[in-house]
């Protein structure tokens, strides 16, 4: 039986760096900077952020726990207008070139795998882009495996 992707990828230590080289780069570029300097960001985003990718790509619930749900961090996301569609793909390109850069696996499945899962999230997230938008309360977290969606959470 093939390991988790969390596990393939190096566990947490693996994700804290690939969420520390992924908001750097969205710092980074000139149109993902604004939603990522916020001065109202959580300081702990980033730990944040790689606890929600580890447990979505098959690590312990330490996000669902400990931190929050699968509905809090779509309402984090909800109601940035129509000009956050077009940040999703340069979004995704940021987190597979920060997946270089902390040398995750170059496996082709394994990267395929990490790409198909950030291009879904990134669908997810945007469904609540309009202005106003509401999220409902309760959705579950999503999984991923090599295979694709396993639950949305919404099940």
């Amino acid at each position: 039986m093939r390991p988790s992707l969390y596990e393939f990828a190096g566990g947490d230590e693996a994700f804290l760096a690939l969420a520390r080289a992924h908001h750097e780069r969205c710092l980074a570029d000139p149109l993902l900077n604004h939603p990522f300097s916020k001065q109202d960001m959580n300081p702990q985003h980033v730990e944040r952020l790689a606890a929600y990718w580890a447990e979505v790509l098959g690590g312990p619930a330490r996000f669902s726990e400990q931190l929050s749900d699968h509905s809090s961090m779509l309402r984090m996301h909800a109601g940035n207008g129509p000009g956050m569609l077009e940040l999703g793909p340069r979004f995704v390109d940021c987190f597979v070139a920060a997946a270089d850069d902390v040398g995750l696996p170059a496996d082709p499945e394994f990267r395929a795998a990490l790409r198909a899962y950030m291009e879904w999230a990134v669908a997810d997230v945007n469904e609540f882009h309009e202005s106003g938008a509401s999220v409902p309360a309760g959705f579950g977290m999503p999984r991923w495996d090599w295979d694709g969606l396993v639950t949305s959470g919404r099940d």
